[in-house]
């Protein structure tokens, strides 16, 4: 096995472990009479788009995934109970492996972009786990949902930007996926263009781009056509989400919704300012510890925002910041010493390592 296979496999290792642990709980217990959205996702995988809200209806990577592994999940259990009927138990376990696999794959992302930023082995590994420990990953990953990949997505994007030409794989998957990934893509899509023009051209982004919207178009042509589905609702429905934007406003300056935004990392979402303010309280160093974040970490996180704006789900939009927040936490666990007043760490040298 490769140097470079080893690097991203025992991240993602590490980080499908920790999910698969976190979300079992979910997988088993979770009323699915409570969201509508994971029932969706369970009509698609078996095949019935006519009833399937069309917020939805398009997102088919996931659901599709997950047929296919529930097939094989199917037949083993006929074998083993031909009593019972397997009901929508396999689906929902595909699912469940499918989105632990791929937000692994996601974490595996934000692990290497924190390591393009200047932290440690051990500091970007201890973010990219407490960055998983959220609610909103063990949602992803227990329950029938599409938000893995849009995350992988993301993910990918940021890495890309991150690691420079070496990297232009990583963009690559993100333009092609994204389309199909979530709607809201196209709102991802400037950033990714300017930012990530260091990793892959122009000329060859936008052939990526390509080939994710004419996957897009085929996927509602088909859709559309064998289920009789119209597309004019899904134009109208995209439109419908600017409404939620004065309700977001008011739901984020309640005490409810600041709770919420506070729970998207937990009690880590205190260590990132604690320490932005004892750097400036000591100042022992020459230079931040968070000098490695700039604008496309800041302008990763306005979008961020906007996806927050148009949802109204604000925790849920909130966590596509993983890598931005993981980079940042990464970087804390790195350079506590001088945090504490404990000496500097010869200038804050970069990490950087091949991947």
């Amino acid at each position: 096995m490769g140097v470079r296979t080893r690097r991203w496999l025992l991240p993602w290792l590490l980080a499908v472990a920790a999910l698969a642990n976190m979300a079992y709980p979910m997988y088993v217990h979770y009323d699915f009479t409570h969201s509508s959205d994971t029932r969706s996702y369970l009509r698609m995988a078996a095949g019935r788009f006519d009833s399937v809200r069309v917020t939805h209806r398009y997102r088919v990577w996931v659901p599709a995934a997950a047929a296919l592994v529930a097939a094989p999940i199917t037949q083993a259990y006929a074998q083993v109970w031909p009593q019972r009927p397997a009901g929508q138990w396999p689906l929902r376990f595909a699912f469940y492996l499918v989105n632990c696999l791929v937000l692994g794959a996601a974490g595996a992302c934000w692990y290497h972009g924190a390591r393009m930023t200047g932290a440690s082995v051990l500091g970007a590994a201890l973010a990219m786990l407490a960055v998983l420990t959220s609610r909103w990953a063990v949602y992803a990953a227990g329950l029938p949902l599409t938000d893995s990949l849009y995350l992988l997505v993301v993910g990918l994007g940021y890495y890309a930007i991150r690691r420079g030409p070496a990297g232009s794989w990583a963009m690559v998957a993100a333009l092609v996926i994204g389309p199909l990934a979530k709607e809201s893509f196209f709102l991802l899509v400037p950033w990714l263009l300017w930012f990530g023009r260091h990793s892959l051209g122009w000329p060859r982004q936008l052939l990526a781009l390509a080939v994710g919207l004419a996957l897009l178009f085929a996927v509602h042509w088909f859709i559309n056509s064998r289920f009789g589905a119209p597309g004019i609702p899904s134009v109208a429905n995209a439109w419908e989400h600017v409404n939620n934007i004065t309700y977001s406003l008011r739901r984020a300056a309640s005490v409810k919704g600041l709770g919420e935004l506070l729970s998207v990392f937990g009690l880590f979402t205190v260590i990132v300012p604690v320490a932005f303010w004892l750097e400036r309280r000591k100042q022992r160093c020459s230079a931040s510890i968070f000098n490695a974040l700039g604008w496309a970490e800041g302008s990763l996180l306005l979008i961020v925002a906007l996806h927050m704006l148009l949802s109204g789900d604000l925790g849920r939009m909130g966590y596509l910041a993983a890598p931005v927040f993981c980079s940042a936490l990464a970087l804390v666990f790195t350079h506590w010493r001088p945090l504490l007043g404990l000496g500097c760490t010869g200038g804050l040298q970069s990490h950087q390592r091949e991947a």
